[in-house]
């Protein structure tokens, strides 16, 4: 059974910074595309990045570039999602996926995404 576990959420200052986990179990990631999107209330989910496992392709949001790094450890099955700088507006729940393929904009499409992890709250206070 495949399981993505999203973890280290949680409060920061505008201006610091918080590294996201996501573990994933139930099968080799090696071949897969993984993202993170983000959620905040009363808004859609939106993009924030996505790498290949092989690290070849890598994308950015606009709002996040400069900011934001993705990262992978393979041997524990893990992606990390490193992010500096935090603004106020990076506040929502952040979500972890796993696409078998997508390149280019269609990284950006969640629909693409057959994997998710149950979410991590990331608060950003001015």
């Amino acid at each position: 059974q495949v399981q993505l576990v999203d973890s280290g959420g949680g409060l920061a200052q505008a201006g610091g910074s918080l590294r996201l986990s996501c573990a994933a179990s139930g099968r080799t990631f090696s071949s897969y595309v993984m993202a993170w999107f983000r959620q905040a209330p009363g808004k859609e989910r939106e993009f924030v990045a996505a790498f290949s496992w092989s690290g070849v392709s890598t994308y950015y949001a606009d709002s996040v570039k400069e900011r934001f790094a993705l990262s992978r450890d393979g041997a524990k099955n893990t992606v990390y999602l490193q992010m500096n700088s935090l603004k106020p507006e990076d506040t929502a729940v952040y979500y972890c996926a796993a696409a078998k393929y997508c390149s280019g904009s269609g990284c950006y499409d969640g629909t693409r995404y057959a994997y998710w992890g149950q979410g991590t709250q990331v608060t950003v206070s001015s």
